[in-house]
């Protein structure tokens, strides 16, 4: 059912319709099924009936207010895909039927410098988040891909290759982009040793790029029941981090390491891997700051960054690549009604690598 949508005054009103979603009024509450409002369609708006959405641990962060920025209610999720069910008159890039993705933006200033080189992410007013960011549409905030459908802006769509597995090809919105990115940027290749650290959700699809970009690649991982895996998903050798004389086989002689690791751990372990002008670069993100001892850095004039995701050009380039290489995340699907217990086993790592939402679970009556 349509309804007219006063927004902030002075705006014209928007029509939006109601739409099942999942999430949660407070940071101690569970997730279970609400109703909000969508827009409906601008002339440059694409509508999309998600039928899959990842699960990421952003998701978790955000709805119980870890990161204390959450505005409630929340509906979680930014690695969605679906089918496009209506786009605006002024919509060029997508038509009704088409397979289309959402990843973690919906929007940005667009006028900034960072937004005029394609680095969206990095947007000088700060880019929209597809949740728990302010909805100038609607005057509120916006709600994630836990929900029937989402209208955004074509501008921010993007197009799925369509030799993917469309419920695996989810993660690869926000886990994908989050370790293309910077393989991309410091150019990793052939010729190349490079280290993931960390075989979880991000890491899992850093070896598998990585992989298909020609570089040697070697996994460091505390979990010996990890091993196998990280071969079968193509990593050319693995190194139990906790085992001294392993850690000591590739000091000095990596190109890059990429860290996924999200909990503590001795950064400079990882630093001293690097050969001269060698990077490490962070994607995981741990609580508490990590010590950098300064002769890590200084005697082989190595690097420590950091990155996020990518703007939309590189992303839908990453899709491309994935398309192109075949690949797509390691999933677990679920229903809806087990989001609560999935983000329980996602504190705990027992996912092998992403839970992923089958979206048709929403449309079940009493569905919460």
């Amino acid at each position: 059912m349509e309804t007219v949508k006063a927004t902030a005054e002075g705006a014209v009103p928007v029509k939006t319709k109601e739409v099942k979603a999942f999430g949660t009024e407070a940071a101690d509450a569970a997730l279970e099924q609400l109703n909000i409002q969508r827009r409906n369609p601008t002339p440059q708006d694409v509508e999309i009936e998600i039928l899959y959405c990842g699960v990421c641990h952003s998701d978790l962060h955000t709805a119980r207010n870890e990161w204390h920025s959450t505005v409630y209610p929340c509906v979680p999720g930014h690695e969605i895909v679906g089918k496009v069910t209506r786009v605006g008159s002024h919509v060029t890039k997508f038509k009704e039927g088409d397979l289309a993705a959402v990843g973690c933006m919906v929007d940005s200033c667009r006028e900034c410098d960072y937004c005029n080189e394609g680095l969206e992410q990095y947007c000088s007013e700060g880019n929209t988040g597809t949740y728990n960011s302010p909805d100038t549409h609607l005057g509120t905030h916006t709600f994630g891909g836990y929900s029937e459908g989402i209208v955004v802006n074509e501008g921010y769509v993007l197009r799925v290759p369509d030799n993917l597995e469309l419920a695996a090809t989810a993660p690869l919105l926000c886990a994908g982009i989050t370790t293309y990115s910077p393989l991309k940027k410091w150019n990793v290749g052939p010729g190349q040793k490079v280290g993931i650290v960390g075989l979880g959700g991000l890491g899992h699809m850093a070896v598998k790029l990585a992989k298909a970009m020609g570089a040697e690649v070697i996994v460091y991982t505390t979990s010996l029941s990890k091993v196998e895996d990280a071969k079968r998903l193509g990593a050319d050798d693995v190194v139990l981090s906790k085992d001294a004389e392993q850690m000591a086989k590739y000091t000095g002689k990596l190109h890059f390491v990429l860290d996924a690791v999200s909990a503590q751990h001795d950064i400079n372990a990882y630093l001293n891997l690097l050969r001269v002008d060698g990077s490490l670069v962070l994607v995981g993100a741990p609580e508490q700051p990590l010590p950098t001892a300064a002769f890590s850095l200084i005697p082989f004039r190595r690097s420590f960054a950091g990155s996020m995701i990518g703007g939309i050009a590189e992303t839908q380039e990453m899709l491309d690549f994935c398309g192109k290489h075949n690949i797509v995340s390691d999933i677990e699907m679920i229903d809806m009604q087990q989001i609560n217990e999935a983000y329980e086993r996602l504190l705990k790592g027992d996912v092998k690598y992403r839970f992923v939402i089958d979206m048709a679970s929403l449309k079940k009556e009493n569905a919460g």
